[in-house]
């Protein structure tokens, strides 16, 4: 079934015409298309069909059927799915994570802007901010903030998927780590949140290098070398 989808989409992208108004790839109608390939319109609708599901194609009522870029849905629910079943553990999707933000860290080292360092700073302090305010959710939220402003910092879209298909995990790691993380006073400081400045002067400075071992100091290096197995 994968050769055959691949063979499918390269012939659906040689058919499909340009909307002017959107500029989407839509599809010639069923029939029509089903003759240009030479299957049965039943077995077409079932592969256009995976490809639906896949989020490869979308269909607009009164308007066609288009080629689309997928989002982030499809990852996300392999990865839990594969979770559940235990063909991941855990071990494995924290060590990927700490792995991946260190790549992103070093590539963002190599490509940052002035603006976007100042930018980083900001969703810092906020989390310093809501940190001291005893807000937890919104210093969850500005840490999220924080390293997705470093995904779109990359512009790697392959990175950037993985990152999205992993973003639970990130959100359960930052929870924990905020969580076990914080003094006992309310409104103390979070230990890990001062390493984010760390990562950011690492890449404010173009140190690719810094910006790695700053990115693994606060995760604390996590799951790197304790997998059993």
């Amino acid at each position: 079934m994968p050769d055959q989808l691949e063979q499918l989409v390269v012939r659906l992208r040689d058919l499909a015409t340009i909307d002017d108004e959107t500029g989407a790839r839509r599809l010639p109608p069923e029939r029509e298309l089903g003759d240009a390939l030479g299957v049965s319109r039943g077995a077409l609708r079932e592969q256009l069909a995976v490809l639906e599901r896949l989020g490869f194609l979308h269909r607009t009522q009164g308007r066609g059927t288009y080629l689309a870029s997928p989002s982030y849905d499809f990852v996300r629910t392999y990865f839990r799915i594969a979770r559940e079943l235990g063909y991941l553990t855990d071990d494995e999707f924290s060590e990927s994570r700490v792995l991946l933000e260190e790549a992103v860290a070093e590539a963002a080292a190599r490509r940052a802007t002035p603006e976007q360092v100042e930018q980083l700073r900001r969703d810092v302090d906020r989390m310093l901010a809501s940190e001291a305010a005893g807000d937890v959710e919104a210093a969850r939220d500005a840490d999220l903030a924080f390293h997705r402003r470093l995904q779109r910092m990359v512009d790697n879209s392959v990175l950037r998927f993985l990152h999205e298909g992993l973003s639970h995990v990130l959100r359960d790691d930052i929870a924990a780590r905020r969580l076990g993380g914080a003094g006992e006073a309310p409104g103390e400081r979070n230990p890990a949140d001062a390493v984010h400045y760390e990562i950011i002067d690492a890449i404010e400075a173009g140190d690719p290098d810094a910006a790695r071992l700053a990115m693994r100091r606060h995760f604390g290096g996590a799951a790197l070398g304790t997998r059993s197995g």
